[in-house]
């Protein structure tokens, strides 16, 4: 039987880690698909919390044309699950289901507060980051 090194083994410890990352920059643009396998739109921004770097929740966005008219949604993190077959993510729900929600109107500070963070928690069925 074959020993691995405690460096071999911390390697490919470090390796596999890793591989489970993903840069901010390559989460932003992704593509968001429907349960119908549809499009739904893209990712168009990644929302940390600030204190502990938690993931709390992207914008969504889609439709407009060449970035006018565009509408936005607060998706929570949770919702998306990473697809490689399609380099994408997935939702358990459609664009239909997508655009019932409460839309993101600016990307002031006043449309980030908990308030709205709460109505889109509510309804995407689960709890807000920050509890």
């Amino acid at each position: 039987m074959h020993k691995q090194s405690a460096d071999t083994m911390s390697h490919d410890l470090y390796v596999k880690d890793m591989s489970m990352l993903v840069a901010c920059d390559r989460v932003e643009g992704s593509r968001v698909f429907g349960s119908d396998g549809k499009q739904i739109g893209h990712i168009e921004r990644l929302m940390l919390e600030k204190s502990d770097g938690r993931i709390a929740f992207v914008i969504l966005s889609f439709g407009g044309f060449f970035g006018i008219g565009q509408e936005h949604y607060r998706l929570p993190w949770e919702k998306l699950r990473y697809d490689a077959r399609i380099d994408g993510y997935r939702i358990n729900m459609t664009k239909n289901d997508v655009e019932k929600a409460c839309r993101f109107i600016g990307k002031d500070d006043a449309a980030l507060q908990k308030d709205h963070g709460h109505k889109s928690h509510d309804y995407f069925g689960v709890p807000p980051y920050w509890m």
